[in-house]
């Protein structure tokens, strides 16, 4: 599944001069946890979350001056203090095309510590939608059968007999037990299932009758 299939669109998106009381004003009108800040040519620029807009509120500015305070901690005071979007922005964007899987945009998501990226055109890197952890999660919701019936695929490029295999769907959690002919065939199914849209993970309990994986040493005469 690709981002554009679950991303929220148009994009909603200030300039870098916009301030604190039209952001939030912005944010209540579309309903959402952050937008978009771009530049003159529609490129995204950062993000203002609700997050970075909160900081105004919880900030106390204690210690802030202290040559013991943290860089993040100073950066969140400044953010703080800031009025205009350019000020209160999480910078740089982290961004992804629409084309990109949603697994791709999970793995950003995670990886950045972060709740939404803004979606570019891979072509003009113009912003044109928003995509956030709920969006995301449709993708895990898929029903029990559909990713049961992709596994039975997979087991078809594979050429194993799905009938002796006994494989756990639970919470996007796949379990394959049963016994296959080489290690090869276990490992490679365990990873076409990993693929499967709507699969977390995979615990791999497959045995094998053969292990045509192992290294030979080369003789030496």
């Amino acid at each position: 599944m690709k981002v554009k299939e679950v991303m929220g669109v148009p994009a909603v998106a200030v300039r870098p001069e916009t301030s604190f009381t039209d952001i939030v004003a912005a944010m209540r009108r579309f309903k959402v946890g952050a937008v978009t800040v771009i530049d003159a040519d529609q490129r995204p620029i950062g993000v203002v979350s609700d997050d970075d807009l909160l900081l105004k509120e919880t900030d106390s500015g204690e210690h802030t001056g202290s040559i013991f305070a943290s860089h993040q901690r100073r950066q969140e005071h400044r953010k703080a203090a800031g009025g205009t979007a350019r000020e209160v922005m999480t910078a740089p964007a982290i961004t992804i095309t629409s084309g990109a899987s949603v697994r791709e945009a999970a793995h950003l998501m995670h990886q950045h510590r972060i709740k939404q990226l803004p979606v570019i055109d891979a072509v003009t890197g113009r912003a044109v939608g928003i995509v956030n952890q709920s969006d995301l999660l449709k993708v895990f919701t898929r029903p029990v059968e559909e990713i049961d019936r992709e596994v039975t695929e997979a087991c078809d490029r594979l050429h194993l007999d799905r009938g002796e295999l006994v494989v756990g769907i639970e919470a996007g959690v796949i379990t394959l037990r049963g016994q296959v002919a080489l290690y090869s065939q276990s490992a490679l199914l365990a990873a076409a299932v990993r693929e499967i849209e709507g699969v977390l993970n995979v615990e791999n309990a497959l045995t094998y009758r053969s292990d045509d994986l192992v290294n030979i040493p080369p003789l030496y005469l």
